[in-house]
């Protein structure tokens, strides 16, 4: 015979009641998931790139003005220092580099560690830059080759780098950013770039490093500052 015990009907619709409950709540977490990656990539990138168009007719406003200063020139924190190109990356790619390595300046572009070499001058000009979020400025630099190369325009100068490879390390490494990387003692009597990043992307667990050394200077082009 079947079983005749009569069946828990309250059981079975509080049961359903909680899948539904946990279904509801499941999607409500994934809009909201949602919405914080939109804001990440395409809300931050924004707010980037308003500042870099401000920050780019500062720089360039500054710049038409003449004056005796040496070309490379220490500016304030949080302001414009120089302007950042990689062809590798795009005939598009242009930055303002900011002064300043904390959260707020990076928000705005990548940053020039302060007491760090200034373009072109003997030492090590160490740029940090976001590689995921704040239009990830630093995204690419995984695919930079040996040969490749980094201009960085100043008010008078244009420096041009060439990348000579590329590491991998721990956040803890900050050897990286000596006059001489990872020779933190040594004299240094060369022109260098360095540029650090998060690694793996959408992680801070490690640093990608591209280093590169000077190989040309030339004069600036206004024209060449303004493109886009």
């Amino acid at each position: 015979m079947g079983d005749t015990r009569p069946r828990d009907r309250n059981g079975d619709g509080t049961l359903r009641a909680i899948i539904r409950g946990l279904g509801e709540l499941c999607i409500t977490a994934g809009l909201i998931l949602l919405l914080f990656m939109t804001y990440e990539l395409w809300g931050t990138g924004r707010y980037t790139q308003e500042q870099q168009d401000r920050l780019n007719d500062e720089l360039l406003e500054s710049w038409s003005v003449p004056t005796k200063k040496v070309t490379t020139e220490r500016v304030k924190l949080g302001k414009g220092l120089a302007l950042l190109r990689i062809p590798r990356l795009g005939d598009d790619y242009k930055y303002v580099v900011i002064e300043g390595v904390g959260a707020k300046d990076l928000r705005k572009g990548p940053g020039h560690y302060p007491g760090s070499a200034l373009p072109g001058q003997v030492g090590n000009f160490v740029l940090s830059g976001h590689r995921t979020t704040y239009s990830a400025p630093f995204n690419g630099l995984d695919k930079l080759d040996p040969g490749d190369r980094i201009l960085v325009d100043t008010r008078r100068t244009q420096y041009v780098y060439r990348v000579t490879g590329h590491r991998i390390v721990k956040p803890s490494t900050v050897e990286v950013t000596a006059p001489v990387p990872f020779h933190p003692r040594r004299k240094p009597t060369e022109r260098l770039i360095t540029l650090t990043t998060c690694h793996p992307k959408y992680s801070a667990a490690k640093r990608l490093i591209v280093f590169g050394t000077l190989i040309e200077q030339r004069p600036r082009r206004a024209r060449a500052a303004t493109a886009t």
